[in-house]
């Protein structure tokens, strides 16, 4: 069955045998937990999406978008889309020590959870795009009271969600165990759904960029 929020708590109610206050009102927080746990652990191309935007001149680092999870490709336009290879970012900073050494940017990394940081430095405002997957809304804030996980990962949201419930409560080791494989049968079947997307391009439509 498709999940709301007001059933999806409900539910975890049930399965818990617990009602208790402190309990109930962690509920949304427990949900957003399962929801993140999911969405880092597997590719879905119904979560990819385009953005583009400016780096500015002298500036070494790039704001991601308000909703990203991870990378997919990065290309800044100079008179032609050239693609950055994703790194790591102690790569970026061995191969360019000195921020004050510019050029049209070769290479991409996560500074932090919200900025990339560029080498070398761009000497100009670039046009760029960013291919990437996102953070879809959570069923806790969705006005509708659903959301794609709702719908379509039934079992893996609701697994998830019991596990971090279990972990919240502390509760019972075999319980925990029970349904974290319970979880991680759902969350492969997920995965192949997402991995069984055939792509063409590695640029554009490759698995999450990973850094080497």
């Amino acid at each position: 069955m498709a999940w709301t929020f007001t059933t999806l708590k409900q539910a975890i109610q049930d399965y818990t045998q617990n009602s208790e206050t402190t309990f109930v009102n962690n509920l949304s927080v427990i949900i957003t937990q399962a929801e993140d746990r999911i969405l880092k652990s597997v590719q879905l191309p119904d979560f990819r999406k385009n953005s583009t935007g400016t780096t500015t001149s002298a500036n070494q680092y790039l704001s991601t978008p308000s909703d990203f999870l991870s990378p997919y490709s990065l290309a800044v336009d100079n008179s032609g889309y050239e693609y950055l290879m994703f790194k790591d970012v102690n790569f970026v900073r061995e191969a360019y020590p000195q921020s004050s050494t510019q050029g049209v940017p070769k290479y991409y990394a996560l500074f932090t959870d919200s900025s990339f940081i560029l080498g070398p430095t761009p000497a100009s405002n670039y046009t760029v795009e960013l291919h990437y997957f996102y953070k879809p809304e959570s069923i806790t804030v969705a006005s509708s009271g659903t959301s794609w996980l709702g719908d379509n990962a039934e079992s893996t949201l609701l697994y998830g969600s019991l596990y971090e419930a279990y972990t919240f409560m502390k509760g019972d080791p075999d319980m925990m165990q029970l349904y974290a494989g319970r979880y991680e049968d759902a969350l492969a079947k997920l995965k192949a759904l997402g991995e069984g997307y055939s792509t063409t391009d590695n640029y554009r439509s490759g698995s999450v960029r990973a850094a080497r």
